[in-house]
């Protein structure tokens, strides 16, 4: 599987208070949809990943109901919340 460079990047830093838009898969128009339900974080979609205990498809299906995401938004996204939680939880 290769990685986007901003998948890289995500990975490789601590969580933080990195924006929704640093998440894979996350651009300017599904970031703005986010922060209009008050999604601001990626530590946000982090908790969202985790309470729904990182089951790929209740994560996907979240991320396009609440979104709008497509399949592959949803599978980068996805891909990349599983690696970083896999590297640092």
């Amino acid at each position: 599987m290769t990685t986007s460079r901003k998948h890289q990047l995500f990975c490789a830093e601590p969580m933080g208070e990195k924006s929704v838009y640093t998440l894979p898969g996350i651009g300017p128009v599904l970031g703005g949809r986010l922060e209009n339900i008050g999604i601001r974080r990626a530590r946000d979609v982090l908790g969202r990943f985790l309470v729904l205990e990182m089951r790929e498809w209740e994560f996907k299906s979240w991320l396009r109901d609440t979104c709008g995401a497509n399949a592959k938004q949803q599978r980068d996204c996805y891909n990349c919340l599983k690696e970083w939680t896999d590297n640092n939880l």
